[in-house]
């Protein structure tokens, strides 16, 4: 297994969550993700689709509004990074979500790291 690093990108601490991590499955497993990044510093948690269950990307079950609720209490942003392209196409509240959560700063949905990079370039933030 492979761990979670803190990086700087741009002059924003991240905690970068290994892929082969395990699975969030409700608020309280995002606790001890929330715990780590905020042990070290990080402002903005970088998770991959692979750490989230399937139950995360059906909206009526609760599971994303719970874990990125912990997120919004304890001050951190979440990134949640990887192919989600099948998941949008099959749920068109899913799509809204995540349309709206990323013209917001407390959670993106992207396709790859480099593009956390662009958002988060100093030009790009204002």
């Amino acid at each position: 297994m492979t761990t979670d690093t803190l990086r700087d990108v741009h002059g924003v601490p991240v905690l970068d969550c290994a892929d082969d991590g395990p699975v969030l499955r409700d608020g309280d497993a995002a606790l001890d993700v929330i715990g780590d990044a905020l042990g070290r510093g990080a402002e903005l948690v970088v998770l991959p689709v692979s750490r989230l269950g399937d139950d995360f990307f059906q909206l009526r079950s609760g599971v994303a509004g719970e874990i990125v609720q912990k997120f919004v209490n304890y001050r951190l942003r979440l990134t949640v990074v990887g192919d989600i392209a099948a998941r949008l196409a099959a749920s068109p509240a899913l799509r809204d979500f995540v349309t709206e959560a990323n013209r917001g700063r407390q959670l993106w949905f992207l396709a790859t790291r480099a593009e956390l990079d662009g958002r988060l370039r100093p030009a790009a933030r204002r």
